[in-house]
């Protein structure tokens, strides 16, 4: 991108809201600064206007496109000199260059401002659009890098222009320090410029990465014509190492390098020798590149053959061997990178029948981090089949639009030939690609309770995945008539894009169309926009591992790197038959962590397979989960028919990042557990690796006091039911997309790895849940039980001793909290000697998969709507109206409680309410006279009695709750 074009920055300043007053006036003469790449703009003053408006538009021009996201934006707001005694800070906003966007892509985003210092008084926002444009190629790149430090100091002009009209004596302090940071800037600028050249193979970001995080370099045929160029690019490596050790690592810098992946690729799997060699001949290019096992070798030299292949008249095919050349193993060089490639050589093919042949080829035992790794023909993978090799998928960008029906104007309802009918009744559809949605029904028509220009003002939100649907069609239909009004079809290239609630899109009318006897049937009035405010859920809420919102403005700075390693398995279990004779697994692994889903390659047939392929993940938020599934490959072939078989699952983990300690590598084997119609099976351990690593704490912490969604989440949230019916549309976009990618990732592997059947009906699950409710509440009925046995002297020691605890509260009231405190730190500071060491795996047990019977099972494999016989559904249908029974009379308990506390107050029964304002009356009087402290000691003692001072019945206050009437007995 930066030889074939130029690219430049525009930042918009477009206003600020609610800024500090700071001129000692109330109020402040704003204007603003913008830096970006050693370039300076300035915005005109808005004098005494504390939400000021400038609408000002700046180009910064970008010297090099590729290392733009690692820029810094910043924009200072300060109070003119001219209106006020001194200049003041009002505030600053720094923005990302991961966060620019192209244009069309732009929309208006308030940033808030923030201080300079700790001790700084700033308040308000300020309004931006910043988006990039690219523009054709430069007149040539010697004089384009020539005036490249050019527009950073062209550009301080104006700003000290501006200085020059303020009095002589601030610019007399002032004009030093200002000119010495304009001095240093095009220097810093200046030195990254001339070691670029250095860098032509940048490192992928790890967001780009190919699958296996080697340098991504092509698998070229290694000429001679190739064996100078490592030399130059080692002596370039060598200048800019002698140069960087002069200049100050900046924060980029310092990223950068944790995430070079020539630095720590592989650390967290073992490096698998492979044998590599790649082929030529002088007449015949074949650059082909072979990796093998070196386990699966069983021969102690490596024997090469060329074939050709002749045909005779009768058309049959003959192979004759050309020659042969062999190598010992032994002798074999290595390689690791970042050496440079083997350079290939001639070798005479030794041949009885056609001597005097000769192949060119190199030779080398490598690892999986070599270049060439990446093309080979693998021998454990099956050689060069594409659903077999290791891919990284990405899933669509995915974003909620908002369609909102205002109302229909000028609806001609029925044909030309028809009457209207009296009244009708019309509901608004909208629908992108599979998505339907519908709004309520109103009546249109003669009626006096029916309007003219019927209103709905109501919501319809769609999942949009980009490239988006080329149209959102809204149609008008008729109940009563059952046909259609018209329709009218939105383009959704022209649809707003907004991240905030701040401003509403425009509303737009839209002419309806009906049929061919209709080219106007009215027009109706909407408001269509993109959310960008919003995080698209794609998976269930309780194992989310993204919730970035959709919009790229809105995206923060990553705050650590998650790094695994998936090393391999151990004991896995023969899912199919290989030539009918014995079973055998073809295993592979598919991790998911954000948009990003990886897929190891597939090793065939074998039972303890070794896969040793690390990727890494940008965390954006430490309360996510990790997913990794491992599948049996059955779409490398196809079947009889053409079909492509389905993937097998093996089993699932989830790793959830806020249980690991940061910079620590957890090496584990997990359990692979799979539920099956016929029960849970073990189908065998998975080794993985797993490093979550953070440069900064503050960060880190400061993520748990932030919101966990976006803010449009809570200021405009979306009903339940609505938004469990947009997270299964985008889980099915999701898959749909995944499906038809190269090689595909199958619908079976992605509904697996994002639990979309969690929603439906299972007994097991229901279980299972019921029991961790029983689990939580263990620890209030031990509570319980613990002050029963103080109340009934169990160990009359320990009711001693609560005793004093309650004479020291009451004279001591103001020890209560800091005794409470102190005591759950010490109870938390002796627990951490027996936290858990390592990620949990998933339990068998709490899942409730050991106890579960046939029946249950069968029901919960069984589809929706069900397939079974009407008896066997009859026999589950009794069951669940039995548990749901017990449920409902649970809940019933629950409510009649809050009841009878309602009823007291609301003279439902009148008797008990005069009771209890009698005692409210009498107990106002005697809490006058008896101080709380005493009040307290005593109903504690009352309490803590002996048992031989109690009586066997309840009490008073219980007795008379339970009197209370409810609204249990007016339910049907």
């Amino acid at each position: 991108m930066a030889e074939a074009c130029s690219r430049k920055l525009i930042v918009e300043v477009c206003n600020a809201k609610n800024l500090m007053p700071k001129d000692g006036q109330g109020t402040a003469s704003a204007y603003a600064i913008v830096d970006f790449d050693g370039q300076r703009r300035r915005t005109k003053t808005k004098f005494r206007d504390l939400n000021p408006q400038w609408d000002e538009r700046m180009e910064f021009l970008v010297h090099d496109t590729e290392s733009m996201p690692t820029e810094i934006l910043e924009i200072n707001l300060y109070n003119d000199k001219k209106t006020g005694k001194r200049s003041t800070f009002l505030g600053k906003v720094k923005i990302a260059g991961t966060t620019f966007v192209k244009v069309g892509a732009e929309s208006l985003v308030y940033y808030p401002l923030e201080k300079r210092s700790v001790f700084s008084q700033i308040k308000g926002e300020i309004g931006l659009k910043v988006y990039y444009i690219d523009e054709g190629p430069p007149a040539a790149p010697d004089t384009a890098a020539e005036s490249a430090p050019k527009p950073a100091a062209e550009e301080e002009k104006p700003a000290e222009e501006n200085k020059e009209e303020k009095p002589a004596e601030e610019n007399k302090e002032e004009k030093p320090a200002e000119e010495k940071k304009e001095e240093e800037k095009p220097k810093e600028e200046a030195k990254p410029k001339e070691e670029k050249p250095a860098e032509e193979n940048p490192k992928p970001k790890p967001e780009e990465a190919p699958p296996v995080p080697a340098p991504p370099a092509e698998v070229e045929n290694p000429p001679l014509a190739q064996t100078d160029k490592p030399s130059n690019a080692k002596d370039k490596i060598i200048e800019t190492a002698s140069k960087t050790q002069e200049l100050r690592i900046n924060d980029h810098e310092l990223r950068s390098l944790v995430n070079d992946r020539s630095r720590s690729a592989y650390d967290l799997v073992d490096r698998m020798p492979f044998f590599i060699k790649t082929k030529n001949q002088t007449d015949k290019d074949w650059d082909q590149v072979f990796a093998f096992d070196k386990e699966g070798l069983n021969s102690s030299s490596l024997e090469v053959s060329v074939w050709s292949q002749e045909k005779k008249e009768n058309e049959e095919c003959v192979e004759n061997c050309l020659g042969t050349v062999s190598f010992d193993l032994q002798e074999v060089p290595k390689r690791v990178p970042p050496d440079s490639p083997l350079a290939p050589q001639w070798y005479s093919l030794e041949s009885e029948k056609s001597p005097g042949n000769d192949v060119m080829l190199a030779v080398w035992l490598g690892t999986q981090a070599d270049e060439a790794f990446q093309e080979a023909w693998q021998s454990d993978s099956g050689g060069l089949i594409p659903e077999t090799r290791a891919k990284v998928y990405l899933s669509p960008k995915l974003w909620y639009l908002r369609l909102t029906v205002i109302q229909t104007q000028d609806l001609q309802i029925g044909s030309g030939s028809e009457p209207k009918v009296r009244s009708s009744e019309l509901y608004v559809k909208g629908q992108l690609g599979a998505q339907l949605f519908k709004t309520g029904r109103t009546s249109v028509g003669l009626s006096p309770t029916s309007s003219a220009n019927p209103t709905w003002n109501e919501d319809l939100v769609f999942v949009a995945a980009e490239p988006f649907e080329p149209f959102l069609v809204v149609t008008v239909e008729d109940v009563t008539n059952g046909c259609s009004v018209g329709h009218a079809k939105i383009q959704m290239s022209t649809v707003e894009r907004r991240i905030d609630d701040r401003s509403e899109p425009k509303s737009r009318w839209f002419n309806l169309v009906g049929d061919e006897n209709k080219p106007y049937a009215g027009r109706i009035h909407v408001r269509v926009c993109l959310e960008g405010g919003y995080h698209v859920l794609d998976e269930a809420a309780h194992v989310t591992s993204d919730v970035r919102a959709a919009a790229k403005q809105l995206a923060r700075s990553p705050i650590g790197l998650l790094e695994v390693g998936i090393r391999g398995a151990t004991n896995l279990l023969p899912v199919k038959t290989k030539d009918g004779t014995r079973g055998t697994t073809d295993a592979y692994v598919v991790a998911k962590y954000g948009p990003k889903w990886v897929r190891t390659r597939t090793i065939l047939d074998r039972f303890n397979p070794r896969w040793n392929e690390q990727y890494t993940w940008d965390v954006y938020d430490p309360c996510t989960v990790l997913t990794i599934g491992v599948f049996d490959n059955g779409r490398y072939k196809r079947e009889e028919a053409g079909k492509p078989g389905k993937d097998v699952r093996i089993g699932k983990i989830r790793v959830r990042l806020s249980t690991l300690d940061t910079n620590r590598v957890y090496l584990n084997s997990y359990s692979l557990t799979v539920l099956l119609p016929g029960g849970a099976k073990k189908m065998g351990e998975i080794e993985i690796a797993v490093r979550f690593s953070c440069s900064s704490w503050l960060s880190l912490v400061q993520a748990y006091a932030t919101p966990m969604l976006p803010r449009m989440h809570y200021v405009r949230p979306l009903g339940p039911a609505q938004q469990d019916i947009l997270r299964h549309t985008a889980m099915r976009i999701v898959t749909a997309r995944l499906t038809r990618s190269e090689p595909p990732l199958g619908q079976e592997v992605v509904q697996f790895t994002l639990d979309s059947d969690t929603h439906v009906w299972s007994m097991r699950r229901s279980k299972a849940n019921w029991f961790r409710v029983v689990g939580c509440l263990t620890r209030a009925a031990t509570l319980a039980r613990w002050l029963d046995g103080i109340r009934t002297w169990v160990h009359p020691p320990t009711t001693v001793l609560v005793h004093l605890l309650l004479i020291a509260i009451v004279l001591c009231p103001h020890l209560v909290l800091p005794t409470v405190f102190m005591y759950a730190f010490l109870i938390l500071v002796l627990r951490f000697r027996y936290r858990q060491r390592g990620p949990l795996n998933m339990d068998p047990r709490l899942s409730y998969v050991d106890v579960v019977g046939p029946d249950e099972l069968d029901e919960e494999f069984d589809g929706f709507p069900t397939s079974r016989p009407n008896d066997v559904v009859r026999i589950r249908y009794d069951r669940l109206r039995a548990l749901a029974g017990r449920a409902q009379t649970s809940l019933g308990d629950v409510a009649a409680q809050g009841e009878r506390l309602e009823a007291l107050f609301n003279w439902r029964d009148p008797r008990a309410t005069g009771i209890f304002v009698v005692f409210c009356l009498l107990a106002s009087l005697i809490f006058y006279a008896v101080p709380f402290k005493v009040f307290v000691l005593g109903s504690g003692f009352y309490y803590l009695r002996h048992p031989r001072f109690r009586d066997d019945m309840p009490s008073v206050p219980i007795n008379f709750v339970r009197r209370l009437p409810s609204l249990s007995d007016q339910i049907l």
